[in-house]
């Protein structure tokens, strides 16, 4: 049985953030993965950020022959 769950270790022990159902005096392995701590302050949405890194390469026509310009091939 495989079960995910949030833990917070005091210095001592780790205290499940929920209820789990563990049988008592039993071994069990523990994997631990550090959670980043989100940054503070406002989230940018996807989009305004993917739009903040778009630049002008000025060809006007990149969408319809993307493949001319990322690998050489003809244009169509």
């Amino acid at each position: 049985m495989t079960k995910s769950l949030y833990a917070t270790f005091d210095g001592h022990v780790f205290k499940p953030e929920e209820n789990i159902d563990l049988i008592p005096n039993q071994r069990y392995l523990i994997c631990i993965e550090t959670q980043q701590k989100q940054k503070s302050g406002r989230k940018k949405k996807i989009l305004q950020r993917i739009s903040a890194r778009a630049m002008d390469l000025g060809v006007s026509d990149l969408a319809d022959q993307h493949d001319h310009y990322l690998y050489g091939t003809d244009k169509r």
